[in-house]
């Protein structure tokens, strides 16, 4: 099982300096993959409630965020091995020609690394301030998906569809990684998993117990299946959104949560599932956001995997 650290591009922590820092700890200590996350903005009165939070507010690390994709191109020039991914970017938030161009870019120039995790938003005040539609996000992906995986794997490449429209065209620099960089999808709804199974190389879970994850992974595999692809091809990339406490979790909280020995069960059923990769993202731990607590974390948790 591969493991990861989440870069630090959400809160106080990302600043460049800080970055590199976290990105060269990483390769010291034979991480496998750095990763970024995306929020758009905070919302001082949020139409859609976070649900995580008892009031439905944005934590205050969300007010800093750098752009996932610039914050790992920053990286790749200050690294050499580790891999580069987004968990995730918003379909909704981007037009499908312009992203295949800036991940082509990345993987280009930092040597075939990127892995590219997508998911559809769940933010009514960041649509709005994209002018995105909440309404048919759905259809919209499935469509989006083809147009990446066109651009990625032809030439020249097309596409005719009901959202969107690719006149028959030569776009590069095409990808390192062939026939494309591997998608991710963070998914949870039935329709959602369909479109793992039908157009990506992965799930991108976060939150859900080990359990949950079996049968979810077991039903996405049953789908590729169906739909006439080798199951086998589906890698499960487990997010794992670490708060270290002093005091265990009650039963029944959170995944990832708790003392560093229930942390390490939690990893384990990771690995008795089949998980492919873990990644560390220890954003909201207790003392995180400072540089030195965020270094010291990656050492701690290295071993786990």
């Amino acid at each position: 099982m591969r493991v990861g650290f989440a870069l630090g591009n959400i809160g106080p922590i990302g600043t460049a300096a800080n970055l590199v820092r976290i990105a060269q700890r990483a390769e010291a200590l034979a991480y496998d993959s750095l990763w970024t996350v995306e929020r758009l903005l905070w919302p001082a009165r949020p139409q859609t409630p976070y649900p995580v939070t008892p009031d439905g507010s944005l934590p205050e690390e969300y007010k800093h965020a750098l752009d996932p994709v610039e914050a790992l191109t920053f990286v790749a020039a200050q690294t050499k091995r580790v891999a580069l991914g987004t968990s995730v970017l918003d379909l909704p938030y981007y037009n499908p020609v312009m992203l295949a161009r800036r991940v082509s870019t990345l993987d280009r120039l930092s040597g075939g690394r990127v892995r590219l995790g997508l998911g559809l938003g769940w933010s009514k005040d960041e649509h709005e301030a994209l002018g995105a539609e909440m309404r048919r996000r759905g259809a919209r992906a499935d469509e989006f998906l083809q147009v990446l995986k066109a651009i990625w794997t032809t030439d020249p490449a097309t596409f005719q569809g009901t959202f969107y429209t690719l006149p028959t065209s030569h776009i590069h620099p095409k990808p390192v990684q062939q026939p494309h960089p591997p998608i991710y999808l963070a998914a949870y709804v039935p329709a959602a998993l369909e479109r793992i199974a039908r157009y990506a190389d992965g799930w991108n879970p976060a939150g859900i117990p080990v359990d949950g994850m079996q049968r979810m992974f077991d039903g996405v595999k049953e789908r590729a299946r169906a739909a006439g692809r080798d199951p086998g091809t589906i890698a499960l990339i487990v997010r794992a959104n670490v708060e270290i406490r002093d005091t265990p979790r009650a039963k029944g909280g959170m995944i990832f949560t708790g003392t560093m020995d229930q942390i390490g069960d939690d990893v384990e059923g990771c690995k008795r599932i089949g998980a492919h990769e873990i990644f560390f993202d220890p954003t909201f731990s207790p003392g995180a956001q400072q540089i030195d607590r965020w270094l010291r974390l990656m050492e701690q948790l290295r071993p786990l995997v």
